[in-house]
């Protein structure tokens, strides 16, 4: 009955965090900082949010107006803990998807993370779900992913069409635990979304906080299943009016039953190349 519930029930009310107001550049270190630096120089603003059952709305979902779609494949990946497996077997997987769902000429595969729910036991290079509303990429740091991953072709490509899009799955079902959340793109105002600079040991990126803006429309698919898939649109270089960022984080569902297994999910991210 708890798994129906949660199937049918139009939206439950969770707390979502944001970035609190700041009046300099959030950064964020990915390594232990210098001495006497903090790890993140930004501070959380925790919002009670109702989130809408997406499934209820899945056939009118586009990534050009809300920035997710949600689709179906079966891998044939057996272990997606396995790096060497993922990127033979996934990596094309997920260039299928992405090449099918936007129309994109060519698409490239270029990283993945996979996420376990906090009280499992640790793996190597396994994160937790990120309890944070963001989105991966900015106006910055968008074409410069193109430039660093494609440097004899950056040139070119950068003068059309391209996008970054995240390709979510869960790869134990169905997601019960700490299940992600999508922000509506078209309820996103441009002053939402605030670059943070997140510095590596020989690098530093770019990516949104988002700021608390009571217009913001969350979503979510209930008890996802291993054969579902999230596309989720981080950039796109178009600015004609269809969704450009779309924000996302994990939240903790009141409709979790004690006892529910951690959310095991891998993330990929791709970028989709147009020949507009």
């Amino acid at each position: 009955m708890e798994s129906a519930t949660a199937q049918t029930s139009e939206q439950v009310t969770a707390t979502m965090n944001y970035l609190a107001e700041s009046h300099r550049k959030p950064v964020s270190y990915m390594y232990q900082p210098p001495a006497g630096v903090p790890l993140r120089s930004w501070y959380i603003s925790r919002h009670r949010t109702a989130i809408r059952n997406a499934r209820l709305i899945v056939d009118d979902l586009s990534l050009d107006r809300q920035g997710f779609v949600l689709t179906h494949q079966h891998s044939k990946v057996t272990n997606f803990y396995d790096d060497a497996e993922v990127l033979a077997v996934y990596y094309p997987e997920v260039e299928r998807i992405v090449k099918q769902a936007t129309g994109a000429a060519r698409v490239l595969v270029f990283d993945h993370n996979v996420r376990r729910g906090p009280g499992t036991e640790a793996v190597r290079g396994v994160r937790e779900p990120v309890k944070y509303a963001h989105n991966d990429y900015t106006l910055k740091s968008g074409p410069q992913r193109v430039r660093d991953l494609l440097p004899a072709e950056a040139g070119e490509l950068l003068k059309h069409r391209f996008a970054v899009i995240n390709v979510w799955r869960p790869i134990r079902g169905p997601v019960e635990q700490m299940p992600l959340a999508v922000c509506d793109a078209g309820s996103i105002a441009e002053k939402d979304l605030v670059p943070t600079d997140l510095i590596y040991p020989y690098r530093v990126g770019e990516v949104h906080s988002l700021a608390f803006n009571p217009n913001h429309r969350w979503f979510y698919f209930p008890r996802m299943q291993t054969d579902e898939v999230l596309l989720l649109k981080c950039y796109d270089s178009a600015a004609d009016g269809r969704a450009r960022f779309t924000a996302h984080g994990a939240f903790e569902d009141p409709n979790t039953p004690p006892g529910a297994p951690a959310r095991e999910s891998i993330e990929v991210r791709t970028i989709a190349f147009f020949a507009e």
